[in-house]
């Protein structure tokens, strides 16, 4: 270890590899799409006249209630309690910025190209899914073994992800039907005490708002939330495919602007005019764009000229 600090170039220790650090930004989309939503129903129910008359406990505790330990017959209670953790995705993202992670890995093999794999340092390096797969080409581990280990992360990443999204899917899927049992209850409860005519307007309004109270949480809460996991998870599926292809690349010692063009291809089609590929910088390509000969510069190749057979050489 002494021997690896005392041998490390200075130029390569001083290098800040984690400026792609995550940072915790707010979803103002969620928030303001879940506002939004509450107050367009609010504002309906309040413009109805008797505002007081849209809540009431039992109802509300029927399905919010009856809802969750639905879901939790369908689902053990770690994960239940993991999906409530998870929908917190929704409204504050560690968002990671792809392009800033290509310039870090472009940078980092070039590094490797001058001084080598044994001088790489991945203390400061993040996120962790690079740092671990770039840990795996300095210990000099087959390629097909560092593919296959960095797939079965990314999986079971995935896979713990989508177990909050089936809670919530279910969730969305139960909230209906328990708002319906909740009406079909206070009906019966409403014709069962039919010898005063003036209690059955209000005891209808009360069964219905447990159809209203289901029909709000599956569509305006399980539903959104289940969808913009969905997103999250997506991402950071499109994230971890990138990590992976650059490490192997590290390790194949292709080159660094081939690496970046291979690269590029996870970004958007308008994001990848900016890559070096695209606008080389003077010094790295060891000469002036200015000076490449364009296309309609160039003379076509002149025809190789080979003798017939009955023609003398």
């Amino acid at each position: 270890m002494m021997y690896d600090k005392l041998m490390r170039p200075k130029q390569f220790e001083q290098r800040d590899f984690s400026r792609m650090k995550k940072k915790n930004i707010t979803d103002f989309a969620t928030i303001i799409g879940l506002l939004g939503a509450c107050g367009v129903v609010m504002s309906a129910l309040y413009a109805g006249g008797k505002f007081s008359l849209f809540f009431n406990l039992q109802a509300f505790l029927l399905v919010v209630g009856g809802s969750s330990f639905i879901v939790l017959i369908k689902f053990n209670f770690q994960h239940f309690l993991r999906a409530a953790l998870i929908a917190l995705k929704t409204f504050f993202v560690k968002q990671e910025n792809p392009q800033s992670i290509i310039d870090t890995i472009i940078d980092i093999q070039k590094n490797v190209r001058i001084h080598g794999l044994l001088t790489l340092n991945t203390d400061n390096i993040s996120p962790p899914y690079l740092k671990q797969g770039l840990n795996y080409v300095v210990d000099n581990i087959n390629p097909i073994i560092i593919k296959n280990t960095l797939h079965k992360e990314m999986l079971h990443t995935m896979e713990r992800h989508q177990s909050g999204i089936k809670v919530f899917r279910a969730l969305a899927d139960v909230s209906p039907a328990m708002g319906m049992i909740g009406t079909l209850i206070g009906l019966m409860q409403m014709l069962s005490d039919l010898d005063d005519p003036s209690n059955i307007g209000p005891a209808m309004a009360v069964a219905l708002l447990t159809t209203l109270y289901g029909a709000m949480m599956a569509h305006m809460f399980a539903t959104p939330i289940a969808d913009k996991l969905f997103l999250r998870n997506q991402e950071e599926h499109l994230l971890k495919m990138l990590i992976t292809d650059g490490v192997l690349g590290i390790q194949q010692a292709l080159h660094p602007y081939v690496l970046e063009e291979m690269l590029l291809a996870y970004l958007p089609g308008s994001q990848r005019e900016g890559g070096r590929w695209k606008n080389p910088h003077p010094t790295s390509l060891g000469r002036h764009k200015k000076n490449i000969p364009h296309a309609e510069h160039l003379q076509p190749a002149q025809p190789h000229y080979a003798p017939t057979e009955n023609e003398p050489l």
